[in-house]
């Protein structure tokens, strides 16, 4: 080979490589966007039981494309309390067999020599670019995606393919190659290559191309390709050292599960050669002269087995990695209660639909907590009871926690690929999270009502109490019609709060008119009628910032 074929060839294998990894990363985020729901609903059902996690996996990863997305989606999720360390685990389980589509797909269109296949299928992309251009519904737009994706992944495999030929040309390669023959070098080597490329599909489709263009031997393909399993560990060990203790075990489960695989099938390959045989010899008798089809089945049947070995030591594995990082001993500063986002992290940002879902479940909670302080600070104001108030100010802490660390977290996910939906969502998610924010500070104000009524040692009368229990009543029906509205975007329940809402606007009305009558009367002061008036028009807001959050559905519904 010329300087110039060679520099030729290795341009066409880098760009082979890049056109894949963008195939890749296209097919993702359209498949992501256009089967968001199901994804969504794919992992609310991993915990039924551990085949149904391995499916849920499977399948996720068979359609976004990247195990490693998988993962780190898994590891956030268990980051952030959703999943428990032995449902990760059977997704992480699925995740492995999921990835192996990719290699098939390679195999595929290599078949019969690869010209006609890759032909059909390279024109893909052609077909996804005029979808692209001239579709105008969003959903078009992302089939068109797909589509110019799935081609994609086929330019790429060309490239590869034809500069793997070139390479093949050249004596000196061989020889090199030929030279490394040991197979823990050859795992080692894969796992170091996958780990550079970040891409342990990248890694088993060079292995296809280069053991179609003999480059290097059935068996050298391998054990590259299982070392490719271990190299795609990286991805999950970075998120998870950045995360917390769970998170961390989730990545080393990851690890320990990739790694047995491989340690399981280097001792079966070493029974082999005492036997005076290999894994190549056995795949050729099995698929004779097709090396991308041996190759890609092995790569399927090796990862088939690694979890048909290792789920039933699930809960053995989950153990291991729990007594490996077990949990910090805790001392009498534990900040066991420190505020914390309980449903996304920055791993999530990898996959933005699912993302946008755990958004709204941040905001539902942070829903929670501020209408929880409400009723704290009425209940001080209706008794001077102060029992709850170590309580209310946690909860403060917690809101203007979430308000800010949940702001910056949808302001980053507003750079990603996403919907046109998810963007107006998100949108106004940030103008809710501020209404409930404001719940929270109307709750801190409702207390220095009380403060107040406390140092000048006097109280609500009978009536004011009986009047602002009722309208605690009233503001949680409207919490709890808000709630199911912004959960399940449910316009006619929206009617509903809107109802609530105005009566609410009454109640206080007739209460400040009642109030007047009681000042008249002599039943009470004028310090406790200032206060009451004030704790009035402070619930009235609350039931405004309230309405805010629900009547958002319309925006994006």
């Amino acid at each position: 080979m010329t300087a110039m074929e060679i520099a030729t060839s290795v341009l066409s294998l880098t760009a082979g490589v890049g056109v894949f990894l963008i195939a890749c990363s296209m097919m993702s985020s359209n498949l992501e966007s256009l089967g968001s729901k199901k994804l969504k609903a794919l992992f609310a059902k991993a915990s039924k039981s551990k085949l149904v996690g391995v499916g849920v996996g499977t399948v996720t990863t068979a359609a976004i494309q990247s195990s490693s997305a998988t993962t780190v989606m898994v590891i956030g999720f268990v980051n952030a309390g959703i999943m428990t360390l032995a449902q990760a685990a059977t997704v992480i389980f699925g995740a492995n067999i999921g990835t192996t589509v990719t290699g098939q797909l390679v195999a595929l269109g290599m078949f019969g020599g690869g010209i006609s296949a890759s032909a059909v299928f390279a024109a893909f992309a052609g077909i996804g670019a005029f979808v692209l251009a001239f579709a105008k519904k969003d959903n078009a737009q992302k089939i068109g995606g797909i589509m110019a994706g799935i081609g994609m992944i086929f330019v790429g495999l060309s490239l590869m393919s034809d500069a793997m030929h070139t390479f093949a040309e050249s004596a000196a390669l061989k020889r090199f190659l030929s030279v490394i023959r040991n197979p823990l070098l050859l795992v080692l080597l894969g796992a170091l290559l996958t780990a550079v490329v970040q891409s342990s599909s990248v890694m088993t489709s060079i292995a296809i191309t280069m053991a179609v263009a003999g480059l290097i031997s059935l068996n050298q393909g391998i054990y590259i390709t299982m070392g490719s399993n271990v190299g795609t560990c990286i991805t999950a060990l970075i998120a998870g050292i950045t995360s917390g203790r769970n998170a961390k075990r989730t990545a080393l489960l990851h690890v320990i599960f990739n790694v047995s695989g491989v340690a399981v099938f280097l001792l079966i390959g070493l029974f082999l050669r005492i036997g005076g045989t290999d894994f190549g010899w056995v795949l050729q008798k099995m698929i004779p002269n097709a090396p991308q089809t041996q190759l890609a089945v092995f790569h399927t049947v090796f990862n088939l087995l690694t979890v048909v070995i290792v789920l039933p030591l699930t809960n053995l594995l989950v153990k291991a990695v729990s007594a490996i990082i077990p949990d910090k001993k805790r001392n009498g500063n534990t900040d066991a209660n420190a505020p914390r986002l309980y449903f996304v992290d920055d791993h999530m940002l990898t996959t933005p639909p699912i993302a946008v879902q755990q958004v709204k479940n941040e905001i539902l909670h942070m829903a929670e907590i501020s209408v929880r302080n409400f009723h704290y600070a009425c209940d001080i104001a209706r008794t001077l009871d102060y029992t709850q108030s170590e309580r209310l100010k946690a909860n403060e802490n917690e809101l203007d926690y979430l308000h800010k660390e949940l702001g910056i977290f949808i302001v980053k996910l507003l750079k990603s690929e996403l919907g046109e939906k998810d963007r107006i969502y998100l949108s106004t998610a940030i103008r809710s999270i501020s209404d409930l924010e404001r719940v929270g500070d109307y709750a801190e104000n409702i207390v220095e009502y009380a403060d107040t009524l406390r140092n000048a040692n006097i109280r609500f009368s009978d009536e004011a109490v009986a009047e602002i229990e009722n309208l605690q009543v009233c503001v949680q029906n409207l919490y709890e019609i808000v709630d199911k509205v912004y959960r399940d975007c449910d316009d006619e329940m929206l009617r509903q709060a809107y109802s609530v809402e105005e009566t609410i606007d009454e109640i206080t009305y007739a209460m400040s008119q009642k109030h007047i009558d009681r000042l008249s009367a002599g039943k009470c002061t004028f310090v406790a009628g200032a206060q009451y008036l004030s704790l009035s028009s402070n619930i009235e807001r609350v039931a405004d910032h309230l309405i805010n959050v629900a009547k958002t559905i319309r925006e994006y519904t």
